[in-house]
């Protein structure tokens, strides 16, 4: 099994920071850059958030008319909000963590000492959207459906989704306990018994996961650009905006409760601004904002839930007891049970890479190399004035390590030299992947990566890749993303059109490091 010291650890949707007010910008819109200005100032709480919360503007936006408090958060996954605060570094930094749950903090050692009050705020369930016809072909009804049924649904063709990284995603780790504990009949923790009896119609399961991303939103925002799909497993109140009618499985799930949690590094002033603000986001007056703003379930029972939340009770299925059970799932997750990817890393190595910004490169690529999963396909495409070279490993579940120590040699060969040729290449990489080279497969999570310091200076023009792109023919290649890194002196203008055309997202290493970049980008391959 593979360490986890990096699990969740991603950096997804690591570190932009903004005060809640001031002309928000939604954790998908952009790269993200590191947080300013971290000194605890009276009346302003400095908050490490789940991406998601970036809904709840209006309500916090009230809440600091009503008590005084300022909401500055701080994006991130939860797993790397976790690492954050385990490690020690969210001390003097931020006064309290808003995740989804905190059930993963509590399994890591060292983190009661770390953390004072939790309060719940709100919750959603991890459910299931599905399309209204595909639910009509299928003669469900939606009160009624169970994880069991939806497996078999999957494993006989009749049902794909999308699903978040578990790596990187609440949701994700979510959903995958869910079913997991469902398929093993499981009526406490998840056990490594449990998910060995669960583990053949787990991987049946996951066959028929046909999209993933690093986040909930992107999951989302995806879906409505492809509807290649059939579901989204993904929260509640994400689903309600989707169209799809939404599915609480009958034999449980798992809720997102959402507790705003103080650490015990925060000032006095910063703990006691915070139970102001717990105090107002649980009356009534707030409940009913939050519910039908965002359509997360309120905690207060005098509060019905948003017109159209459906008011049956589930079982709440049961969270793995221990960490090992967790990360145990998650590595199988991982290495066995998910379909493999496939990804182009299009890497301008041009002059204008050479000196700090090349070795920078390098170091990035050889920590990811590390990250790269059990029959995983990667392919480095270098280019310069043209395309340099093409190197393609996949990762045999017999001997990873060979294809990794592979990589690493490619990447020591990597030398800067050329002029910047980003539509030339990214044609050259969606020409490969039209391709099914020896030991290569089409049943793959395929995606493009693209570095670049600077603009395009020669090859060909974006018009002349967008009227290629545009010209595919609807399937796997035209829904392959393009996910860029703004870097160096790269134009975002540029970086941005791309993304967009091939819908993809635009990540941030402005700050000359690369390793957060590609590390946030694996939640979505």
């Amino acid at each position: 099994m593979r360490p986890r010291t990096r699990l969740w650890a991603a950096a997804a949707l690591a570190a932009l920071t903004m005060t809640v007010g001031a002309g928000c910008t939604t954790p998908d819109a952009g790269p993200t850059e590191e947080p300013t200005g971290t000194e605890y100032r009276p009346g302003t709480l400095r908050v490490l958030a789940s991406s998601e919360l970036s809904d709840m503007k209006p309500v916090l936006d009230a809440a600091a008319a009503k008590t005084g408090v300022t909401v500055r958060p701080t994006w991130a996954g939860t797993l790397d909000a976790v690492e954050q605060i385990v490690s020690g570094k969210a001390d003097g930094q931020y006064d309290a963590v808003w995740l989804a749950s905190n059930a993963y903090l509590r399994l890591r050692p060292g983190s009661t000492g770390r953390i004072s009050s939790e309060t719940p705020v709100m919750t959603s369930p991890v459910a299931i959207g599905v399309k209204p016809e595909k639910l009509r072909q299928l003669g469900w009804r939606p009160d009624d459906v169970t994880w069991s049924q939806l497996h078999r649904a999957v494993a006989d063709g009749k049902l794909t989704y999308g699903m978040t990284d578990p790596e990187r995603s609440n949701s994700g780790f979510s959903a995958l306990i869910s079913v997991a504990s469902a398929l093993s009949g499981a009526q406490s923790a998840l056990t490594d018994a449990d998910v060995a009896k669960a583990t053949p119609r787990l991987k049946e399961f996951f066959a028929g996961q046909k999209l993933t991303s690093g986040s909930s939103g992107w999951l989302a925002t995806t879906y409505k650009r492809r509807g290649t799909v059939d579901a989204l497993v993904n929260y509640e109140s994400v689903l309600m905006s989707t169209g799809l009618t939404v599915i609480r499985p009958k034999d449980g799930v798992v809720t997102a409760d959402y507790p705003f949690t103080l650490l015990t590094s925060a000032p006095r002033e910063a703990r006691e601004a915070g139970r102001a603000l717990t105090e107002y986001l649980r009356t009534p007056e707030a409940q009913r904002a939050i519910t039908e703003k965002t359509f997360r379930r309120p905690v207060v029972t005098s509060v019905p839930p948003a017109t159209g939340l459906a008011t049956g009770q589930r079982r709440e299925l049961p969270f793995p007891g221990s960490r090992s059970v967790a990360d145990g799932l998650l590595d199988s997750y991982e290495n066995k049970l998910r379909r493999p990817s496939r990804t182009v890393y299009v890497l301008d190595t041009s002059g204008s890479m050479e000196g700090e910004r090349m070795d920078g490169l390098e170091k990035a690529l050889l920590r990811l190399t590390g990250q790269f999963r059990e029959r995983e396909e990667v392919t480095l495409m270098p280019f310069g004035t043209d395309v340099k070279a093409l190197y393609t490993h996949t990762l045999d579940p017999s001997d990873p390590q060979a294809a990794r120590k592979a990589i690493e040699r490619d990447v020591n060969q990597l030398s800067p030299h050329g002029d910047t040729a980003i539509f030339t290449s990214l044609l050259h990489a969606y020409r490969y992947l039209g391709q099914t080279p020896e030991g290569g497969s089409q049943d793959a999570f395929t995606s493009i990566v693209l570095m670049t310091d600077g603009e395009n200076t020669t090859g060909a023009s974006a018009a002349g890749f967008e009227t290629y792109y545009r010209g595919l023919p609807p399937g796997q290649l035209r829904d392959t993303p393009v996910f860029p890194i703004l870097f160096g002196d790269s134009d975002r203008g540029e970086l941005e059109q791309i993304a967009g055309l091939t819908g993809g997202r635009l990540f941030g290493a402005q700050k000359g490091s690369l390793d957060g970049a590609f590390e946030e980008i694996r939640g979505y391959q």
